[in-house]
């Protein structure tokens, strides 16, 4: 194992001595960011103080149906919010627009928000840790983003060799960006989960998903090994935002099979050159076709039965979105399936595949606000470009005489 290492670290002692610095830096940054986040939501509220009430509109998004147990009603006035929330049946009964709220303030000047005035001690240092979770949640994005990035880095110096130096640039490039955007656009909370819980989700989405497809266009079966973690990660971010049925059921019973199918298959078709290759064709054009007719079907008649299934999930306020959302989720699982397919018989149009699950997730990111997942898809598009150019050269040199099927 030591031995693999050092044939495979960086072989510039200037370059690793770069590259453990800002691992160490990076690490220290990560743990400072979280220990200030901590401090700050555990920390001493001190006296807290009645100081007035004040007027509260209802937000006119929510919505919320007979499965739930509580539905949560936002009422705001500018920037101060208060989450109050009703059993559905009284729910149903809710007609005011305006609701009267109690303010009080703690020693720190930090301002909660209650719809009765008599409040108990055990509400008030819940609602202060929520409020203080919210007002700090960059500080903990950027923490866990920081730890993202030592693990790419990491990655890069105890593999240096087996990557050029575009694909180190590609790598590292989106997980900054993915840092960045954490920062700028945290994730709100949903369905009882704080979130900081669910960008830490997104960005070890982004993380694994990046280096699955870096390790696919380099045409190496260990991509498979990889993909099972992404596979596991996705499941768990469509439990917590409770959205994306059609995806979660094709990640379950699809995707992680082929995942382990394709890996035995890619293992059985290395290349005569060089093992860390598996050869890979293209595809025929009545196969597309087939293909295309059978994306469209699975896109209605998945949509249509998802859309009519009653989901309650308070990551969506609008029923409208939610369906349309349903049914390009319908798509982008059919295109994924194919592209599962694709992969299987390592057939180069995976990459056509992969820019259409691109386009399709990313029209999903923006819908849903998910800015930070948007990076990942970025890192599809660049990739998908770099992998298609990189497999029809292997197959030119390879297999240009040779006829092609599926099988």
């Amino acid at each position: 194992m030591i031995q693999f290492f050092k044939s495979n670290i960086e072989p510039n002692k200037k370059i690793r001595w770069v590259e453990i610095a800002l691992v160490v830096l990076m690490l220290i940054g990560s743990i400072s960011s979280v220990c200030l986040g901590l401090s700050k939501v555990h920390g001493d509220m001190g006296t807290v103080q009645y100081k007035q009430t004040i007027e509260m509109t209802r937000s006119s998004e929510d919505e919320c149906d007979e499965d739930s147990t509580v539905c949560d009603v936002t009422y705001a006035q500018g920037k101060k919010e208060m989450v109050v929330p009703y059993t559905y049946e009284d729910y149903t009964k809710l007609d005011q627009k305006q609701i009267t709220a109690y303010v009080y303030e703690t020693a720190n000047g930090t301002q909660l928000y209650f719809n009765h005035k008599d409040v108990s001690n055990k509400e008030m240092h819940h609602a202060y840790k929520q409020t203080m979770a919210n007002q700090t949640m960059s500080i903990f994005n950027l923490g866990t983003s920081l730890l993202i990035l030592v693990l790419s880095v990491s990655l890069i110096l105890l593999f240096s060799k087996q990557f050029t130096t575009y694909e180190k640039s590609w790598f590292l490039s989106i997980m900054v960006l993915a840092t960045i955007f954490s920062v700028l656009f945290p994730e709100e909370s949903a369905n009882g989960v704080n979130g900081i819980w669910i960008m830490l989700l997104y960005l070890l989405d982004t993380f694994f998903n990046i280096l699955c497809e870096l390790l696919i266009s380099k045409q190496s079966r260990y991509n498979f090994l990889v993909s099972i973690v992404v596979e596991i990660l996705e499941i768990l971010i469509c439990v917590v935002l409770m959205y994306r049925f059609a995806t979660m059921v094709v990640t379950l019973c699809f995707w992680l099979p082929i995942d382990i199918i394709s890996y035995i298959n890619w293992t059985k078709h290395k290349d005569d050159e060089e093992e860390e290759l598996t050869m890979v064709r293209r595809l025929k054009g009545y196969q597309e076709v087939l293909v295309i007719l059978a994306i469209i079907v699975w896109t209605v008649v998945v949509g249509y039965f998802i859309s009519g299934l009653n989901i309650a999930t308070d990551f969506y306020h609008n029923k409208s979105l939610e369906t349309v959302i349903t049914y390009i989720d319908a798509c982008a699982s059919a295109v994924g399936i194919a592209n599962g397919l694709f992969i299987f018989f390592r057939l180069r149009e995976q990459w056509i595949a992969w820019y259409i699950c691109a386009i399709l997730e990313g029209i999903i990111n923006i819908l849903s606000g998910q800015y930070v997942l948007l990076i990942l898809k970025l890192g599809y598009i660049t990739n998908s470009t770099y992998g298609y150019i990189k497999w029809s050269k292997y197959i030119k040199s390879h297999q240009e005489d040779k006829k092609m099927t599926i099988f």
